[in-house]
């Protein structure tokens, strides 16, 4: 069974392998936080929402996510 690429990233401090030309979008997803909004920054500039679905991640990026949690 062959297996799909993986790049090495890192995402907040901690370093990760992700699917080889993964979205900023599919990376959210793949980490389980596709519910509820998210902040995302990569490589110190920040990456609006509108292109989630477009923006590419690479090996060597330097990924921050903030997931917005509600309550009271």
């Amino acid at each position: 069974m062959l297996e799909s690429p993986t790049v090495e990233v890192t995402v907040n401090g901690a370093r990760r392998e992700v699917p080889d030309g993964v979205t900023v979008r599919g990376l959210v997803e793949h980490l389980g936080l596709g519910e509820g909004p998210v902040a995302v920054e990569i490589n110190r500039a920040i990456v609006p929402r509108a292109q989630h679905e477009r923006r590419a991640v690479n090996a060597g990026d330097e990924i921050e996510i903030v997931h917005f949690v509600g309550g009271g």
